[in-house]
């Protein structure tokens, strides 16, 4: 027969398993409630365990936060809007052995300052600008920016030329596009289902119901929705007419399923450009580095390795 002692084990064990069940299904609905926020987490975890580290930067605007790392030619990575800087975490890994990175969480993104408030499209550039003007002399550097990022990178550079020796353009430039219905605020589930159907590849797998809530949730509110809320200043950096200005090579690399920027608007930002290059990537969509990254690195480190166009349409 059992003592008391080991009633009281007993008891104390049983406690322990039910606060550890417990415990764990809160973990699970956390989760099932957060997978955006999970993600994000997973993704920069994935940074530094490719070999970058965190720093934080204080400029005008407030904190700057870039994950650095490797040796060699420095390439800076800019992410879209409403995302951040592990958005680049599946190809850093392909590229830390032969280059310097520099993977920046944009102004109002990620760990970045300003965390509230409306999020002006000069912010994000004024923020882009100080990080880049502070870099050691040396070199010019290569920028890589994808959707907002490559407006981002692309004006930079027509601002700056003598800074960047090129620039890598992936689904994103700083001119109008064509109205395409979508809407990168959706109100619901069926909306968002709707828009990131437009943004990937017919075959790449539906994202899960509660992902799509918790897009829903949290779109409106974050990052993209604080850009939106001053479409005038994003206009006022728009270079429509204006890109055969651009004396730096410009490499476009184009997710040929994007529904929300075609491969015509890629085709529109080469007409004008006068060093360009376009390649597409088959069987995917806006987001190339995160819905085929294998196939996507191998033509960034291909297009790198080759060296920047030196005039319009070069194969």
């Amino acid at each position: 027969m059992m003592n008391g002692r080991g009633k009281t084990i007993l008891r104390w064990l049983a406690a322990v398993f039910v606060a550890a069940v417990l415990l764990a299904a809160l973990a699970v609905a956390w989760i099932w409630r957060n997978p955006l926020a999970v993600y994000e987490w997973t993704t920069r975890q994935e940074l530094r365990q490719a070999g970058l580290e965190r720093t934080e930067v204080e400029l005008a605007g407030g904190r700057l936060v870039v994950w650095h790392g490797g040796e060699g030619p420095e390439l800076v990575l800019l992410h879209g809007a409403g995302d951040q800087a592990g958005a680049w975490s599946k190809v850093v890994p392909g590229l830390i052995d032969d280059y310097r990175l520099l993977v920046v969480d944009l102004p109002g993104h990620g760990e970045s300052d300003p965390a509230t408030g409306p999020l002006p499209f000069s912010t994000l550039a004024a923020g882009v600008g100080e990080l880049l003007d502070r870099r050691e002399a040396g070199q010019p550097v290569t920028l890589v920016g994808h959707s907002m990022g490559a407006w981002l990178a692309i004006v930079y550079a027509h601002r700056h030329p003598e800074r960047v020796a090129r620039v890598v353009a992936v689904n994103g430039g700083p001119i109008r596009g064509e109205p395409s219905g979508i809407n990168l605020l959706p109100a619901d589930r069926e909306e968002a289902r709707r828009t990131m159907a437009a943004l990937r590849d017919p075959s790449s797998p539906a994202l899960p119901d509660f992902v799509l809530d918790d897009m829903v949730r949290r779109t409106a509110s974050g990052p993209l929705g604080r850009l939106m809320q001053d479409l005038d200043d994003m206009e006022r950096h728009l270079l429509d007419g204006r890109l055969g200005e651009l004396a730096v090579p410009v490499d476009l690399v184009w997710g040929e399923s994007d529904r929300h920027l075609p491969v015509e608007y890629a085709r529109r930002l080469a007409s004008e450009l006068e060093r360009v290059r376009l390649t597409t990537v088959p069987r995917c969509g806006h987001l190339p580095a995160n819905e085929c990254p294998e196939r996507f690195l191998e033509i960034l480190r291909r297009i790198l390795a080759a060296g920047p166009p030196t005039s319009r349409g070069e194969p």
